[in-house]
């Protein structure tokens, strides 16, 4: 199933920030599943157009401080949201922002985040319902109990799951982070909690880890919390990408038996990505297929219902990794659902 609302944009041009997170990638995705010779026959047993989920403050709340949501429902919001998106340099200056270039105010890219949020409540009720959801949004898993970072206000992931434990749905639940960046916010938002565990394949180095660990008055740097299963990628090692992969999900396996499993599911570690941040990975779209086939796999042989969040992808580019694993993955759900 693909929870897809054309209601809920996803760019932030129109905000006048110029970090290459485009619409095209849903758009073009959508447009290649909705044109294909077999799945285009089939749009109405796999497409769910309307998010009808609600976010309350208190959902917020499960997962974030107080004074922050306070913040967030404030004229604190526009300056929560320049310091998430990096918007304004050390010096005081710009940085990827011209607000003269801007149709919509800064603000109301809240709303968005919103239905970001919702959509990953609803992506997660329909994969208990029929074991597997891919969102065309979320992954928001930067996010600390505090503070919004790395382009991620709330994190929409933990929300998600704090919501369903919360209305008795599920007990438990895994999260694995398949972007190229670490899961941070989400490892140091479930850290001692042993009804959710985490497992994060990511660069090892640069962004978020690329600070200290403790700050000159020793506080710790929640980035670097660790999650129950990290997999550190350095620069050149992507021929050791899907072996390490496969070795963390065994690990996985020792353990218990989850409820749900969200999957933040980041196009960005593509060797064609535009963020520059994700440098240190290069995997091919063939390596990538191997990765969502592996992980799908996993799960599905577990009969564990599957959450896909899409996280991080940024460029032209990024539409063909979700294309070609959605392609193959609408079918087998289809067919297992036997509609």
């Amino acid at each position: 199933m693909i929870l897809f609302d054309d209601r809920q944009k996803e760019g932030l041009i129109e905000f006048g920030i110029e970090i290459p997170v485009l619409y095209s990638r849903v758009l073009n995705t959508f447009e290649f599943l909705k044109s294909h010779e077999i799945l285009g026959s089939k749009i109405d047993q796999w497409h769910i157009g309307k998010i009808e989920e609600t976010i309350s403050q208190d959902d917020l709340r499960r997962v974030h401080s107080g004074d922050y949501i306070e913040k967030l429902f404030s004229a604190g919001l526009e300056g929560e949201i320049i310091k998430t998106f990096e918007l304004i340099d050390e010096a005081g200056n710009y940085y990827r922002y011209n607000p003269d270039k801007a149709s919509l105010p800064l603000t109301l890219l809240f709303d968005r985040i919103l239905a970001i949020v919702a959509s990953s409540v609803q992506c997660s009720r329909i994969a208990l319902a029929n074991g597997f959801c891919f969102a065309f949004s979320g992954g928001m898993h930067h996010a600390q109990h505090a503070y919004g970072a790395g382009f991620c206000i709330v994190n929409d992931i933990v929300i998600a799951i704090r919501k369903l434990q919360a209305e008795g749905r599920i007990r438990t639940a895994w999260v694995i982070d398949i972007d190229a960046h670490k899961g941070d916010g989400t490892a140091a938002l479930t850290k001692g909690d042993d009804t959710i565990t985490t497992l994060s394949i990511h660069m090892a180095n640069g962004w978020p880890l690329d600070g200290d660990e403790y700050d000159l008055n020793g506080n710790f740097n929640p980035s670097f919390t660790p999650s129950d299963i990290d997999i550190p990628m350095a620069k050149g090692e992507d021929h050791l990408y899907i072996p390490r992969l496969q070795a963390g999900l065994d690990k996985l396996d020792k353990l218990f038996q989850p409820d749900l499993a969200v999957v933040v599911s980041g196009a960005d570690p593509y060797e064609r990505d535009e963020l520059p941040s994700t440098s240190d990975l290069k995997l091919s779209l063939s390596q990538l297929k191997q990765r969502d086939l592996l992980t799908y796999n996993f799960l599905k042989d577990r009969d564990i219902p599957r959450a896909y969040v899409m996280a991080g992808g940024y460029g032209e580019s990024s539409w063909e990794v979700y294309a070609q694993f959605l392609e193959w993955a609408l079918p087998d759900n289809l067919n297992s659902q036997k509609m």
